[in-house]
């Protein structure tokens, strides 16, 4: 990836607060939730319960797909990101401790409500794979792939 795809997909992470996240349930049928995320780098972390439904279809199949973008009246304007991911729940305290440190840069009410009781949490890291780099700027429809 070349420096100026790479600075587009870091700004995009960076301007935004949530991500929607695909993930597969056991009936086979995707499931997209809303999920407010940090990043380090490319990687992505997000806080769900741990017996939610996707924390559950993470456990079962780590393939999950994520849109990260902006609302946008004109469709000329529209960017963002389009991604195939790996997903697994962070079992590693000091790898835990890393993630929620990223989530409480980017969100510093966490650091003063906490989050709920750790044993009832999944900490959850994303590794792109593929990355739909969105800019209409550039034309309707326009993306660009990048394998990571």
């Amino acid at each position: 990836m070349n420096r100026k795809t790479k600075a587009f997909i870091l700004k995009q992470m960076k301007s935004h607060d949530t991500m929607t996240v695909a993930t597969v349930r056991k009936d086979g049928w995707p499931q997209a939730t809303t999920v407010v995320y940090a990043n380090d780098g490319l990687d992505l972390y997000f806080v769900c319960d741990r017996d939610s439904q996707k924390a559950r279809n993470i456990e079962r199949c780590n393939k999950v797909s994520v849109t990260i973008d902006g609302e946008t009246k004109d469709w000329g304007k529209t960017r963002g990101l389009s991604m195939a991911a790996t997903a697994k729940q962070l079992k590693r305290p000091a790898d835990v401790a890393a993630a929620l440190k990223h989530l409480a840069r980017k969100f510093p009410a966490l650091a003063d409500t906490g989050t709920g009781e750790p044993s009832e949490l999944a900490v959850i890291k994303l590794v792109p794979k593929i990355i739909s780099v969105i800019d209409y700027r550039k034309g309707f429809g326009h993306t660009d792939l990048v394998r990571v």
